[in-house]
């Protein structure tokens, strides 16, 4: 869902065209991709700026992480889930069934609670991948959302060949 752009505090640009994000007493709740013809909404407070810099060196280098206060509303599930994800590493991915497993849960749910992160890139769930290919994004399995799950993880370093053989054998049944 993404709100009307009067309601973002920063409008940026980047490569994935204009983000919007919206804060609540300098604290993130809400990124959202939005269309290219939203007006930009340039960082005016130290906080703001903080948020401009930490995005823009992420979009620079992949490596970067996030130090940023946020604020995720959802269900115990959803909250759960998201937190799992601030702790894939940029770089690596997991599939929905492993981050399932870790989480004693299924992989449907999982990918639902993903579907309806509120931070995409911060909270990285452009992370988890399918065992048969990339996934979903925001809900959708095509089109612009996929194809910016596909370049955040280009980005990251993970590409091609990686995204068609995701499955992995887990480590119970290598040391069986």
């Amino acid at each position: 869902m993404v709100l009307a752009a009067n309601t973002y505090t920063l409008v940026l640009d980047s490569p994935l065209g204009k983000l919007g994000v919206q804060l609540q007493d300098a604290v993130i709740t809400r990124l959202d991709y939005l269309g290219n013809r939203a007006v930009l909404k340039p960082a005016k407070t130290l906080s703001e700026k903080q948020i401009s810099g930490q995005l823009g060196n992420y979009f620079s280098n992949p490596q970067s992480r996030f130090s940023l206060p946020f604020e995720l509303q959802g269900t115990d599930f959803q909250l759960r889930v998201w937190n799992a994800l601030t702790q894939i590493p940029s770089g690596k991915t997991l599939t929905y069934g492993e981050l399932a497993d870790r989480l004693g849960s299924g992989a449907r749910a999982v990918g639902n609670a993903c579907r309806h992160n509120p931070i995409s890139i911060i909270v990285p769930c452009h992370r988890v991948i399918s065992v048969s290919g990339i996934g979903g994004y925001s809900g959708k399995t095509d089109g612009r959302e996929i194809s910016r799950k596909k370049w955040l993880l280009s980005h990251e370093g993970i590409a091609g060949q990686a995204l068609k053989i995701c499955h992995r054998t887990p480590t119970s049944a290598i040391q069986q």
